[in-house]
């Protein structure tokens, strides 16, 4: 078991680190490409190659399941989600984007509480609070530091989390190379939106190619070494080291977009990250003792392949 949660994390960290470059890729290519035509090739190539690793193991696309009220609650978060978030990181720096993120466990935990009424005690609450609080630390809105953008973050971390509760609640018998599937296809009538409103797309050249080409792979690794780290190790041990991928959106920021985050910043993320672990940890120790309600111990994980 130690050897599998060392597997698992190192695949973690892996998936995190990949998850920073694309990151990069899409902050620079955004640059010169309208948003909206990254995010539909993104949508397009990735959608159209889990598809066909869904199809070659034997798990149907087009199913009716795609219209089931929780499938169309997380694809509605991964959406809002995943294009708030990209356009996140077109306005304001990678290192604030990934400082802001980092406080989904705090919004998943608290959806869990307002959306499915799930009874947690004082710590629990305590530590949500905390997070809160760390968000607040980290946009500091009664400054004159404060960038209104930064609220795009905050709803591609909301939107991520309903992601994730709706995750938690799907029905069993729908596989994340499904979801999957949907959640890059639904990029692109999104793009397409976003590209009308931003008036009309540009000729890419070799390099914005390739860039958008590597944050595609880069996305579908990561998501194939977050499913992979999970199967490895024991959940509670690999998921706490989700949040080095706030570790690495600094360096990336630093090394390539010369971001020089403040103690405000550092402190407010420091505890936004304590305070998501202290949740995570706290909601293991209770699934512990309460092993017949097994859907809460996918927090914040797509399905394990069975």
């Amino acid at each position: 078991a130690h050897m599998d949660n060392l597997r698992g994390a190192l695949l973690m960290i892996l998936a995190m680190f990949g998850f920073a470059v694309e990151d990069a890729f899409i902050k620079t290519v955004t640059q010169t490409v309208p948003l909206g035509q990254v995010l539909i090739y993104m949508g397009a190539a990735g959608g159209f190659i889990f598809a066909i690793i869904a199809n070659r193991k034997g798990y149907c696309v087009w199913s009716r399941a795609f219209f089931h009220p929780m499938i169309l609650f997380r694809n509605a978060g991964e959406v809002v989600g995943t294009s708030a978030y990209v356009l996140s990181l077109t306005l304001i720096p990678l290192s604030l984007v990934s400082a802001l993120l980092q406080a989904n466990p705090i919004f998943v935990a608290l959806g869990a509480i307002l959306v499915f009424g799930e009874r947690v005690g004082w710590r629990r609450w305590l530590a949500i609070g905390a997070g809160l609080a760390g968000v607040l630390i980290i946009l500091r809105p009664w400054s004159a530091g404060f960038e209104p953008e930064a609220i795009v973050a905050i709803i591609a971390a909301l939107g991520l989390s309903v992601r994730d509760l709706g995750s938690r609640h799907q029905p069993r018998s729908v596989h994340p190379l499904q979801t999957s599937t949907w959640g890059f296809l639904l990029l692109v009538p999104i793009g397409a939106v976003m590209l009308w409103i931003s008036g009309g797309a540009v000729r890419i050249n070799a390099t914005e190619g390739a860039m958008i080409g590597a944050a595609v792979a880069l996305a579908m690794m990561g998501y194939h070494a977050l499913t992979l780290a999970m199967q490895a190790g024991e959940v509670g041990f690999v998921t706490p080291f989700r949040y080095i991928r706030l570790v690495f959106g600094i360096a990336m920021g630093w090394a390539l977009f010369a971001e020089q985050p403040d103690g405000w910043m550092l402190t407010g993320a420091a505890i936004v990250v304590g305070a998501g672990l202290y949740t995570l940890i706290r909601e293991r120790r209770l699934m512990a003792r309460a092993p017949f309600q097994s859907q809460v111990s996918q927090v914040m994980t797509p399905p394990t392949d069975t």
